[in-house]
């Protein structure tokens, strides 16, 4: 896949992030108010180290995912990274969109200073953490 753009989602971004976790395995049809979704990435649009990251294919969103870094007093004060919502658009599927957004998050929070990174991910989601898996990410918990 060429030319795909990752950047900071925007609130004209919401109507299709949503259309995104409506899929089966994320929130099974089920979606967010729009108002709802527009007070929530205000409120956390304020957090310091909080990102809803959209991904772009010929100007057409065709993924997402949140990236949370967080303060620590320990690891000397080294943060840790949460990625997490980690969703592509099942037509867009296999076509390395998501190994994109992963490695993405991952040089965000090696930029960052992390001396790690979380997958936040439901245990239902089988193919997810296959692919996860490929990408050298282990199961915890």
């Amino acid at each position: 896949m060429s030319a795909l753009t990752i950047r900071p989602a925007t609130e004209t971004d919401l109507p299709a992030v949503l259309g995104l976790y409506a899929q089966p395995g994320m929130d099974d049809g089920a979606m967010l108010p729009l108002d709802d979704a527009k007070a929530l990435f205000a409120r956390f649009s304020r957090y310091p180290d909080y990102v809803l990251y959209v991904a772009e294919y010929e100007a057409v969103v065709v993924g997402t995912f949140a990236l949370l870094v967080m303060d620590n007093l320990g690891h000397m004060g080294a943060p840790s990274a949460i990625v997490e919502d980690v969703v592509v658009d099942p037509g867009q599927q296999g076509l390395g969109i998501g190994a994109q957004m992963m490695s993405f998050a991952m040089a965000k929070a090696a930029e960052k200073g992390c001396y790690k990174l979380v997958l936040s991910s439901n245990a239902k989601r089988e193919r997810a953490h296959a692919f996860y898996e490929k990408l050298g990410f282990r199961r915890h918990g």
